[in-house]
């Protein structure tokens, strides 16, 4: 893995309709995206080559500038294209890709109708986290004093940049006490997710996850409830208040970059990662590397 800056790396990045060197693909300071948070991405996993769940992350890129009142000018035709261009020009076998859509610099201000919408695709290489035999130590969260918001106040069904603010202070905050990650409660003060992954709890042979109304319903999320089902694992979407969890004996985390991660503890809940965990693990490897077709 490439652990060099990433604004001076080799390669291309796809920007605005073709691929530039790496270095070029530079933006302006007076970007509206950089001082207002109008910018949406999506985080890909590249697995033997192939993008998986390509024209799901592409149609929620979509929706997401929709809902942030602002139009990608490529087709999600065109943007798979251009993510599968962006993959084979970086050489990635496994990999990460980030797309990002955000608002110009043409004006500068809280309005900004007239900026142009700038679409940027982005490859490297990043294998796996862990191994499966490691990944079943587990990792240590604590929770966090940031809360997910209301819908009501910021458009939460949209992967936008502003929402992440507070997560990378959550998660600062939990490497600084010596933990892994954090978990955040919403506005309820209902369980809602980690800084960049959905949570799953065992209970009793079930799987137990919150609803996701003022989060994402991630899309490794879907795949992992489907994985279960498949399993004959029954799996309940419900509010979970934050005293339940020391009534579970498994506790796991989902996402494009944390792909199945089992948790060890959350403050003073522990969790022993054990045999359900171990079977998604498996059975989601299985699926990336099988089924990697959108």
């Amino acid at each position: 893995m490439d652990t060099s800056s990433f604004a001076d790396r080799d390669g291309f990045i796809w920007f605005n309709g073709k691929l530039v060197p790496w270095r070029d693909a530079n933006i302006h300071v007076l970007t509206h995206g950089l001082h207002y948070a109008s910018s949406v991405f999506e985080g890909e996993r590249v697995y033997e080559g192939e993008i998986f769940k390509l024209t799901e992350h592409t149609d929620r890129l979509i929706n997401s500038a929709r809902i942030l009142g602002f139009k990608i000018e490529q087709s999600a035709e065109e943007i798979n294209q251009a993510s599968r261009e962006t993959v084979i020009a970086n050489n990635i076998v496994d990999g990460y890709v980030r797309p990002v859509a955000w608002r110009g610099s043409e004006m500068m201000g809280v309005s900004a109708q007239n900026n142009k919408i700038n679409l940027a695709i982005a490859a490297w290489v990043w294998p796996s986290y862990f191994s499966p035999e490691a990944r079943m130590k587990g990792i240590r969260l604590k929770l966090s004093p940031w809360k997910r918001p209301s819908p009501e106040t910021i458009p939460t069904q949209s992967k936008a940049a502003g929402l992440y603010m507070i997560c990378t202070l959550s998660k600062h905050e939990a490497e600084q006490e010596g933990f892994d990650d954090a978990v955040m409660l919403d506005y309820r003060g209902r369980v809602a997710e980690a800084t960049g992954a959905n949570i799953f709890f065992v209970k009793d042979g079930a799987l137990h996850t919150p609803t996701p109304d003022c989060f994402l319903d991630g899309i490794t999320r879907r795949t992992v409830i489907d994985l279960a089902k498949a399993r004959g694992i029954e799996v309940i979407e419900r509010v979970i208040m934050p005293d339940e969890m020391g009534s579970f004996t498994e506790c796991f985390l989902t996402g494009t970059a944390a792909e199945v991660t089992p948790v060890s503890s959350i403050d003073t809940y522990q969790f022993a990662p054990g045999l359900i965990c171990q079977q998604l693990i498996g059975d989601y490897e299985s699926c990336v590397r099988r089924k990697v077709a959108a």
